[in-house]
């Protein structure tokens, strides 16, 4: 019953240029996805509050999303790797058009709690089929440039959409806040529909440990979660500023951090497709220890500007071209496993990242804390060193076509 039917999902033909119509459309498509779920991360908290509920319950709201998305991500590998994508695309946005439209009408905690849960899922769905999408029309000779392209949609839309959802609660409310989301949603969709990409015949679905898990990727992944687990300590940041007397303008700590990310990413992507992925992930790695070092030293906001910017380029620098090379490790037809392996990986930072970075302040400080959670980073940058053989086989592997 579960075996293959004749013929395979296969790599579409992509275009010589990374601007076409169908990058432009996933684009804004990953766009939409990441302004919907930043928005609703810093607003769910307060609109739980609305229900006069108690803290642990806030708390348990927020959570289920990534209780369900972790779940839904072992099914949304082998549906990725096994229909046709762009309707996998389209299932996720209409699924999270119907979440947000959800979130505006609900009146009960267990309706919040139900939407919120299907937001999880269309996530996990979403971003992961989205990036293997991504992956299957650029050119080998760009791919480092186009996933740090693709990519910069993610900046753009963490570092607006906070103020944008906190402005429109402000203008017109929660309810009308979330259906605004939807519709946004609403028009990813629409677009999605104007995908064009060859498929063929493909497999039957099949749950197993190999289409769940691209063990090929292993490298990469462990190298976004390490990167992951080290930078998921943003939430400490501002309580750190104060305790060191800098109360005033520290949120354009976040803003400098975007702005570089910006306006490095895609120079660093060409130099990704130029020297290889160790080249610039190492040196990433680094920055971002120099970063938090800087950091813990910092007692002006001058400090914590100069190490936003510094900590920029690691960030900037090493998950685009980690992504790029999982996508490389693998065929088209299991590039939904290697997405969704990488997307585990960096879910798996963002949940331990914090609780290891709060034991520390708990036990040894701030400024402890700071210089600590560098290990992760100094951890990444050896798997790289050690592995640099295997990795410089994958690129030729890939430019020969033995991974297309």
């Amino acid at each position: 019953m579960n075996s293959v039917l004749q013929g395979s999902q296969e790599a579409p033909q992509g275009p010589a240029t990374i601007w076409n119509k169908m990058f432009l459309i996933l684009f804004f498509t990953n766009m939409a996805l990441n302004m919907g779920l930043n928005m609703s991360n810093s607003l769910m908290a307060l609109y739980v509050d609305t229900f006069g509920v108690s803290a642990a319950v806030i708390g348990s709201v927020g959570s289920t999303y990534a209780g369900s998305a972790m779940l839904a991500r072992f099914i949304s590998a082998p549906v990725i790797d096994t229909y046709n994508r762009k309707y996998v695309v389209l299932f996720s946005t209409l699924t999270l058009t119907v979440a947000f439209g959800g979130f505006a009408l609900s009146n009960t905690i267990p309706m919040l709690v139900g939407f919120r849960l299907l937001q999880g899922c269309g996530m996990a769905f979403g971003n992961a089929c989205c990036l293997t999408m991504v992956a299957d029309m650029l050119p080998k000779d760009k791919y480092g440039s186009g996933i740090g392209y693709y990519s910069l949609a993610q900046v753009i839309a963490s570092a607006i959409a906070p103020s944008v959802g906190l402005w429109l609660v402000e203008a017109v409310g929660f309810s009308m806040t979330f259906a605004i989301a939807s519709s946004v949603m609403l028009v990813a969709a629409l677009l999605t529909t104007q995908i064009r990409m060859a498929f063929t015949q493909v497999k039957k679905l099949k749950l197993s440990l190999h289409g769940l898990f691209a063990k090929e990727a292993i490298i990469p992944t462990v190298v976004l979660f390490t990167m992951v687990t080290g930078g998921s300590t943003g939430s400490f940041l501002i309580l750190f500023a104060r305790s060191q007397g800098v109360t005033s303008n520290i949120g354009l700590y976040f803003t400098i951090s975007a702005v570089t990310m910006l306006a490095t990413r895609p120079l660093i992507g060409r130099l990704n497709d130029r020297f290889g992925p160790v080249a610039v992930s190492i040196p990433s790695m680094f920055t971002s220890l120099i970063g938090f070092f800087i950091i813990s030293y910092s007692t002006t906001l001058m400090g914590f500007l100069a190490a936003a910017f510094i900590s920029a380029f690691g960030q900037g620098g090493c998950m685009p071209a980690m992504q790029a090379l999982s996508m490389k490790t693998v065929k088209s037809d299991r590039r939904g496993a290697a997405s969704c392996t990488n997307y585990v990986a960096m879910d798996l930072g963002v949940l331990s990242g914090p609780v290891l970075a709060g034991y520390l302040v708990e036990y040894l400080g701030y400024v402890a804390m700071w210089r600590i959670m560098t290990l992760p980073f100094i951890a990444g940058a050896l798997v790289l060193f050690l592995y640099r053989d295997k990795i410089a086989r994958i690129e030729k592997d890939f430019a020969a076509g033995a991974t297309s």
